[in-house]
């Protein structure tokens, strides 16, 4: 009797309480929870910007902290680059488990993931890539099946790639590179994966069928083959039968059977597989013979009498002038094409060099036209040869073309030009103008332009542009564009761009091909300012000062990203340079923007992300929301005065360690 009461009893305990657990679900983290979680998080790992105010007693207002619309629960957290170390604590993320992103990336964090990272199932985006985690990768990652990006390259993960990313089905990215990882390459059948990298790891075997999609470049530093690799040992025989026999199924008696067939060559396909082989050795000998002398003549003709130079690329009226240059009399043939025809002195009459300021006049148009030259370029405005004179600097002379306005209108926008003053500036030594021939006569930078350093030699013995230099630069060129908008509120260059910023031996920045906007004809607007012009600009001629700092904001981000505006489509038909940075940026993607030789220095980091906003304000679709050149100027002295601190900061916090351990050894 008694054990049937217990039994009673105990039954409606259970059914009691499994109704309040099914009723009352168990409660989750609250804000509270989560603003000390993020706290604790905070004392375990440090930062050098985490300034979170701990007397607020919401977190949302925090740097890097984002919660969902009604302020109820912390949604993202964003810390990269912010000098955190360490291990992440444990007990932290199981209080934030309403978290959609999480960036951790670009700082020293070290150790083992923490388990309760599985608690936030519902995270999207994952970014731990350059920090020093290690350990295998954890299989908690795989119950994360919502992840759409997921960042752990640049770290010391080892082990096997798991096949458990198979189950993390939205999986659009996949970055695994750079760490120490082994085996071979599970087969991951992800449909939507767009992303993916496992080089500079130490992994072996052939690419899996679902993965040779992506191009080399994910695979290289391992030890892997197959495509998009190189083939794998065997693969050259796929197809083939053994020592050359082929398999061959004939009919005998009804009878189906299988039989080998040995393959032979007759004697009249061997001779026509020599005949064919001498012939093609003679076409390639033939080919050489004229690429050489094609380089020969390259060789010959890179330096030449400059008018002969220069006079070939026009079209030469009159076929005195044809005869005079065929006869070598080129500074002739120039001079009578200039008078229509008509014999003229060089430099006779008012036809002459006219020099600015306190320009060295050692020599004059005579001296220019036997000058030997070679082309430098063709540009927005014409084509520029270096100019060695027999006497005198080497210079560089620009011939303009479409200049379409009078002589004396060209004059005076041509004198305004050669006013401007300023060490940032390339300056305009003096100008020649006759009806055919408009010529520009500036100093030689043998650095060459900014285009030039940026995408031209990538190999060895190239000086690689870490964030001092380019820095160094933009500063540079604000400087020079704000001297030219100080000149008058219509003053603007007019062509903004990379190859138009040549640079000293030291990489100081001279801003030129300034003020010439207002000379050429509409003729060449098509080909100008390609990427750089901003959206409102129509006419080429006409653009403001606002529409400059549109077309500086494109040079920065041409800077931090190393992309030229005109090749950064990146499989996106007509996306420019701006609209790319703000695509990536937008995926918190802030890393994938930078150039990799700026990725190197990982402590100017937070300086290289504010470059970037400034940048993106720049190049602002509307005008009004783009800054004046002087706070562009301010704002990048600013940001090279902080990270200059920093440098010292680490160069006294690492003397000071010498002082010590040489105190100590005593």
């Amino acid at each position: 009797m008694v054990m049937k009461k217990v039994h009673k009893v105990s039954t409606f305990f259970f059914f009691f309480t499994t109704i309040f657990f099914v009723c009352v679900p168990p409660a989750k983290p609250d804000l509270g929870s989560e603003r000390a979680a993020l706290l604790t998080l905070r004392s375990a790992v440090g930062g050098r910007t985490l300034l979170w105010n701990a007397t607020f007693a919401t977190p949302c207002n925090w740097g890097g902290v984002k919660c969902n619309s009604n302020n109820t629960h912390v949604v993202e957290l964003h810390l990269p680059g912010v000098a955190l170390s360490g291990e992440l604590p444990g007990g932290v993320f199981s209080n934030l488990v309403h978290l959609r992103t999480l960036s951790l990336r670009f700082n020293a964090l070290s150790g083992n993931l923490p388990a309760d990272l599985a608690a936030c199932v519902g995270l999207r985006n994952l970014y731990l890539q350059q920090n020093l985690l290690s350990g295998e990768v954890p299989q908690f990652l795989f119950r994360l099946n919502g992840l759409v990006r997921l960042n752990l390259g640049y770290n010391n993960f080892s082990g096997p790639v798991p096949v458990g990313f198979r189950n993390l089905t939205r999986l659009r990215t996949l970055f695994l590179e750079n760490n120490r990882l082994t085996g071979s390459l599970p087969e991951l059948d992800l449909t939507e994966l767009a992303q993916f990298n496992v080089s500079n790891n130490m992994l072996n075997g052939s690419v899996p069928e679902k993965l040779q999609a992506f191009s080399k470049d994910s695979f290289l530093g391992n030890s892997l083959c197959g495509k998009p690799l190189s083939l794998c040992p065997g693969d050259a025989n796929v197809g083939n039968g053994a020592n050359g026999t082929s398999s061959v199924v004939g009919d005998n008696g009804g009878k189906v059977v299988g039989k080998k067939k040995k393959s032979k060559l007759s004697g009249g396909a061997i001779a026509g597989i020599v005949i064919g082989c001498v012939v093609v050795l003679l076409l390639v000998v033939f080919a050489l013979i004229l690429l050489c002398r094609k380089n020969s003549s390259k060789k010959t003709s890179s330096v030449e009498n400059f008018a002969t130079l220069k006079h070939r690329e026009v079209e030469i009226q009159g076929d005195k002038a044809v005869s005079d240059v065929e006869n070598g009399s080129a500074a002739a043939a120039v001079a009578r094409t200039r008078n229509g025809g008509k014999s003229e002195g060089v430099g006779g009459g008012d036809k002459k060099l006219v020099f600015f300021g306190n320009s060295s006049k050692v020599f004059d148009l005579e001296d220019l036209l036997r000058a030997s030259a070679e082309v430098l370029g063709k540009g927005t405005f014409g084509t520029a040869y270096k100019a060695v004179l027999e006497v005198g600097p080497v210079v560089a002379v620009k011939r303009l073309r479409d200049v379409t306005i009078s002589e004396r209108e060209f004059k005076e926008k041509i004198e305004g030009v050669g006013t401007m003053d300023h060490e940032n500036l390339v300056p305009l030594r003096a100008y020649y103008y006759s009806r055919d021939e408009k010529l520009l006569v500036h100093d030689y930078f043998p650095m060459g332009s900014l285009s030039a350093l940026l995408h031209g030699n990538k190999g060895a013995g190239r000086t690689p542009l870490n964030w001092e230099l380019r820095s160094g630069i933009a500063l540079g060129a604000a400087r020079g564009i704000e001297y030219l908008h100080s000149q008058g509120p219509n003053v603007s260059h007019g062509n903004i761009k990379s190859s138009n910023i040549l640079l000293t031996k030291s990489y100081d920045a001279r801003v030129s091909d300034f003020g010439l906007a207002h000379l050429v004809g509409p003729s060449s607007t098509p080909n100008r300012v390609a990427g750089y012009r901003a959206p409102e600009v129509t006419d080429p001629r006409k653009v403001s000062q606002k529409a400059d700092i549109y077309s500086f904001g494109v040079l920065l981000l041409e800077l931090l990203t190393g992309k030229a505006p005109t090749h950064a489509l990146l499989n996106e038909e007509g996306v420019d340079l701006p609209r790319w940075v703000q695509s990536i940026v937008r995926e918190e993607w802030t890393s994938e923007v930078f150039d990799f030789e700026l990725l190197r220095h990982q402590n100017v980091e937070e300086e290289m992300v504010q470059l970037l906003q400034l940048a993106v304000d720049c190049a602002a679709p509307y005008p009004d929301k783009r800054p004046s050149v002087s706070e562009v100027r301010q704002h990048i002295e600013e940001l090279r005065r902080s990270s200059l601190k920093e440098d010292q900061g680490q160069i006294q916090q690492h003397d000071l360690i010498n002082d010590i351990d040489d105190i100590s050894s005593r």
